[in-house]
């Protein structure tokens, strides 16, 4: 059997983590460190984070602070703030990436394929022509060409001001 080693990985594993039931979309940005929690931008009622175990290289999360999981539940300026994070988060990673495509959503429910289904969170995932090959499909493994501390100042330097 073939091992694959990352030990660029154990910066994040041995990371404070939320124990429990605590929600990591409430409790990181209480921490107020941002790049050692991966946000990259805050806004009023929402904000942007990297994925710490992404897809693809610059896949992020755009989530409100307020804890809500019902996507009616949001509020008008919850749902305005967040699709405009999102514009954001489109334009930085087309900035310094080029992707050839994404994919964004949103997964309600844990039978939609939320892995956090107490938090709302709109995924925005760069994607790239042949991202997909054996190690995904052969040995359910991602390879990432970057460190996510990398991408993360990449992407935090690249992010939009407001209009």
């Amino acid at each position: 059997m073939e091992h694959l080693y990352a030990p660029w990985r154990m910066a994040y594993i041995g990371k404070d983590s939320p124990s429990g039931d605590e929600c990591i979309f409430c409790s990181f940005p209480k921490k107020n460190d941002d790049e050692r929690y991966l946000i990259l931008w805050r806004g009023k009622s929402v904000f942007a984070l990297m994925n710490a175990f992404p897809y693809n290289n610059g896949h992020l999360m755009v989530t409100p602070y307020r804890h809500v999981a019902d996507f009616g539940l949001l509020e008008k300026g919850e749902l305005l703030e967040l699709m405009l994070g999102a514009q954001q988060a489109h334009a930085a990673l087309k900035k310094i990436f080029s992707p050839d495509g994404f994919n964004m959503g949103i997964n309600l429910g844990r039978s939609a394929g939320a892995g956090i289904d107490k938090h709302l969170h709109l995924h925005i995932v760069p994607r790239w022509e042949g991202d997909t090959n054996f190690m995904t499909t052969i040995a359910q493994a991602r390879v990432l060409p970057e460190e996510l501390s990398v991408t993360y100042h990449k992407i935090r330097s690249a992010w939009p001001s407001p209009e």
